[in-house]
């Protein structure tokens, strides 16, 4: 069984995610944890050290939490009907990357799937802090859905890799779940810029097609900027999902947090996995 945690702040973004991801895996028996994880408006000292006036308010923030997960499960459950799935609600006082750790960690959660922004989600992968946190702290894949997308099946899957990590079938079976469900075509991009790969390099090329096999399809593109490159792929051919390993030799740190990335953009409009090493 697949265990899948979904966060949600039950604005229409989170509900793009978690219906993309129900739909996603509609055809494998899974759990599905839905969690929102909250703080009073007015949680600050004075709250800790229990002052009256702030008597309560924890309690009620807290029912409201379980109140919204528990219509949004019987929302679910009406709208999908799948007897292969299952669904487990916990809200949490909590910062939302810390109880997303716990909870995988307490739980043996496969994939994260989430929303990029809240309720004011942009129609690109443009992250969230918490979107970044949650992706930087993960310990397994996540899954972010863009803003508005409507669920497309993930026929061409679009895996930028510089061939510096070595992947196995363990480290990829996030990956390999979905193309197998779904016979995708999983269209591995090196971006080269001028130099030949390593003899490291090669040894992980071979092994990642041997974990592939037929559905992996090996693309040199000729480019200073992998971004660019990305971009010009999908406009070449129709990409359903991106997938990337977060590592140290990745662009992710940088794409997430340097302001003249951000300025550029990250015109990427489908789901995007991130596989962590």
């Amino acid at each position: 069984m697949t265990r899948i945690l979904l966060p949600t702040d039950f604005s229409e973004n989170s509900l793009t995610a978690i219906r993309y991801g129900l739909t996603l895996y509609k055809d494998l028996k899974c759990s599905f944890f839905l969690l929102n994880s909250y703080m009073p408006p007015v949680y600050h000292t004075e709250y800790l050290m229990g002052s009256p006036a702030q008597i309560g308010l924890g309690d009620i923030v807290q029912q409201n939490s379980q109140d919204n997960l528990e219509n949004l499960k019987k929302k679910l459950e009406k709208e999908f009907e799948n007897p292969l799935h299952t669904f487990t609600t916990h809200s949490a006082l909590n910062v939302l990357s810390s109880e997303v750790a716990r909870t995988v960690e307490a739980e043996g959660i496969d994939v994260i799937i989430m929303g990029t922004q809240g309720a004011t989600g942009a129609k690109e992968i443009l992250l969230s802090t918490n979107t970044v946190h949650v992706i930087k702290n993960s310990k397994c894949p996540v899954l972010v859905i863009p803003s508005g997308f409507e669920y497309e099946v993930p026929e061409q899957i679009l895996f930028p890799n510089d061939f510096e990590v070595s992947l196995n079938k363990e480290s990829l079976a996030s990956l390999l779940k979905i193309v197998n469900s779904h016979v995708s075509q999983v269209n591995v991009m090196h971006v080269y810029t001028g130099n030949e790969l390593t003899i490291v390099q090669k040894k992980n090329r071979e092994q990642l097609a041997n974990v592939l096999t037929e559905n992996g399809f090996f693309h040199e593109v000729k480019s200073n900027e992998i971004i660019t490159a990305i971009n010009e792929f999908q406009i070449k051919q129709k990409i359903n999902l991106l997938v990337m390993v977060q590592n140290k030799h990745t662009f992710l740190e940088r794409l997430f947090i340097e302001p003249v990335i951000k300025k550029i953009g990250f015109h990427v409009t489908v789901p995007f996995l991130v596989i962590p090493q």
